[in-house]
């Protein structure tokens, strides 16, 4: 069964940090390219972050230099970790599979808010 599991979001002060980490089942992480999406109030579903198989990231222009994604292939998880947040990076955050797109998880809620 395929599963895809985020979690470490949470209310954080403009300025603030959070490390969310997903974890994934079901599917051959290791041939995967990861990503990490957000969406926002009324807004569509967006890519913020990408990470290859050899380990090459990609950032959202919004994110250059704040956002940091990392993977461990040995547990099937992918991480974002996040600082100087904004209250725009206010979103739900979802991990998935840009390879082999899966079905979405619930999410992770990250606050942004003083």
């Amino acid at each position: 069964q395929v599963q895809l599991v985020e979690s470490g979001g949470g209310l954080v002060q403009p300025g603030g940090s959070l490390r969310l980490s997903c974890i994934t089942s079901g599917i051959i992480f290791r041939v995967n390219t990861m990503g990490w999406y957000r969406q926002a109030p009324g807004k569509q579903r967006e890519l913020v972050a990408h990470i290859g198989i050899g380990g090459n990231t990609v950032y959202a222009d919004s994110v250059k230099g704040r956002f940091t994604i990392s993977r461990d292939n040995a547990k099937n998880m992918v991480y974002l970790q996040m600082i100087s947040l904004k209250p725009d990076d206010t979103a739900v955050y979802y991990c998935n599979s840009l390879t082999y797109p899966v079905g979405w998880g619930k999410g992770t809620l990250v606050t942004v808010s003083s």
